[in-house]
């Protein structure tokens, strides 16, 4: 055994116990071929193709928050306008019963009650009531009126909201068609089928504003995975994956090329257990892949997924499309057809 046998064998169980360390903290080995974030690919093709899909699926998502609104607020008017009718039906009831009662005391007007006579201490106290009567009667009529003007007000609402919604829902299914339509003259973009699990883990929502369309957001905080930024909703989308099981690597932002990396809205997630390899997922790393995909197809309008890709397949506008991104044969490159990763694009 030669001397340094002894720290050969030392050096390479500190190596293995920081890999495993490493993996069960769900860190990526330090290794630079695993760590780097994939080379997906940079043409003109590639290029036209995510300017496609950055307008046309924003675009759709923005239709789509426009149209939950709509229908949220449509349920609070209807609500509103139940109440409203049962307070006029109400009030209705309240107005006949003080009419009978005007109909028995005979209040025919001051004239009436100047002929039918009486003392003097009689007279006053007639045109009292009379005038606690027409007082309670009044505030009744106006209270009738202003519930029958809520309610003409609530109904003109409730129309205008379903005129944004039926705008809303042609202009989702026009960027839909605009985008698979370009989809198409871009990559082919035939459809496809791609896998699914209705049992994926529900994300928390991502923050919207008040009336429920999703808040404009910048580069803007630290991204954790590289030493760029990322924005809020990216960080918030990371996140569910990581609480839900996928503790892969992962790299978001990138400072060259084109999409939605150098913005700070899109992630690349590793199949493998180790990090990005260049070859395609196979086995249990391919499960992985297509179980993360789900997780975000699952919960795309929770936060505000644009599109997924994954082993030649992207999914947009709720429908999976092919993918080649240089027209080869799927796999051909791990990185550029994501067979080795997963994409997701972030409003």
């Amino acid at each position: 055994m030669t001397p340094n046998a002894p720290r050969r064998r030392a050096a390479t169980a500190a190596l293995l116990l920081a890999a495993v360390t490493m993996l069960l903290t769900g860190l990526a080995p330090a290794a630079p071929a695993l760590a780097e974030p994939p080379n997906e690919g940079s043409s003109s093709k590639l290029a036209q193709l995510r300017e496609n899909l950055d307008s046309a699926a924003k675009g759709y998502l923005e239709a789509q928050a426009t149209l939950e609104a709509s229908q949220t607020r449509q349920k609070t008017l209807n609500a509103d306008l139940a109440l409203a009718e049962a307070d006029l039906v109400g009030l209705k009831k309240l107005v006949a019963v003080y009419a009978a009662e005007a109909y028995k005391t005979s209040r025919l007007g001051t004239l009436s009650l100047m002929i039918s006579g009486g003392t003097p201490g009689s007279l006053l106290e007639r045109a009292s009531a009379m005038d606690r009567l027409t007082e309670r009667d009044q505030s009744r009529l106006a209270a009738l009126t202003q519930r029958q003007r809520e309610i003409t007000d609530a109904k003109t609402q409730l129309e205008a909201e379903i005129k944004t919604e039926q705008a809303a829902l042609a202009d989702m299914e026009k960027r839909k068609k605009a985008a698979e339509k370009a989809l198409q003259a871009v990559v082919g973009g035939g459809g496809t089928t791609g896998y699914i699990n209705p049992n994926s883990a529900l994300a928390k929502p991502a923050p919207r504003n008040s009336d429920g369309s999703w808040p404009k957001e910048t580069c803007s905080i630290d991204d954790p995975t590289t030493s760029g930024c990322i924005t809020p909703r990216t960080l918030w989308a990371m996140k569910q994956a990581k609480a839900a099981g996928f503790n892969h690597y992962v790299s978001c932002h990138r400072s060259g090329g084109d999409g939605e990396h150098p913005k700070g809205r899109a992630c690349d997630f590793a199949a493998a257990v180790g990090g990005f390899e260049n070859a395609s997922a196979s086995g249990a790393n391919k499960t992985y892949g297509a179980e993360l995909a789900s997780f975000f197809i699952k919960n795309a309008s929770r936060l505000g997924i644009m599109y997924v890709i994954w082993y030649c397949k992207i999914w947009v506008n709720g429908a999976w499309k092919s993918y080649s991104s240089a027209g080869s044969n799927c796999g051909d490159s791990p990185a550029g057809d994501h067979t080795n990763h997963v994409h997701v694009s972030v409003l």
